[in-house]
């Protein structure tokens, strides 16, 4: 039998939607010359925020800067772990990221395992002038020295408690996660 989950509200879609408003206002207050910035959301969840953020950010700089997204199934560290058949998405960086400001985008950091996996993806790229992480929450407990250069939610789970970003097409929110006894 599947596991059932208890969801507890974090973020509503509304508040999900500003926050991503609020880390776009402090990307482009930061400075820096747009035409340099690249997008990149870490499939999936990463994607998804990293969609919304372009969008927020076209609108604010008046410009389309590039987006892409970065599949790292393959340069996990526990790959064996996640069974036999694990969930590939494609990669699409139809740009030149050489000498780019790279925005790599996530949902949630945790351990810093998958940031760490998105650079060796990233790095066979191209090389970037500099890369920012910018992450929707930073729910603590890095196992890697990693850290969040932009940072939309800082949360402490409680034991055994995940947090988790939904996005169902039309609604994007965040919930903090335990699986059922």
């Amino acid at each position: 039998m599947p596991p059932t989950f208890e969801d507890k509200l974090l973020l509503s879609s509304p508040d999900t939607l500003a926050l991503i408003d609020t880390l776009a206002a402090r990307l482009c207050a930061g400075g820096g010359e747009a035409d340099n910035w690249v997008v990149i959301g870490i499939r999936r969840g990463g994607a998804l925020v990293a969609q919304r953020l372009w969008e927020r950010l076209s609108q604010r700089l008046v410009q389309r800067i590039p987006i892409g997204f970065l599949d790292i199934t393959f340069y996990r560290d526990d790959l064996d772990t996640i069974g036999p058949n694990p969930v590939v998405g494609a990669t699409d960086l139809r740009m030149d990221i050489d000498d780019k400001r790279i925005i790599l985008v996530d949902d949630v950091l945790f351990s810093g395992r998958t940031i760490r996996a998105a650079m060796n993806a990233l790095f066979d790229y191209g090389r970037p002038e500099r890369v920012d992480l910018l992450v929707l929450v930073d729910r603590g407990g890095r196992q890697l020295p990693i850290q969040p250069d932009h940072v939309g939610l800082v949360v402490q789970p409680e034991e055994g408690e995940f947090i988790k970003l939904l996005d169902t097409g039309e609604e994007m929110h965040v919930v903090r996660r335990k699986i059922r006894e």
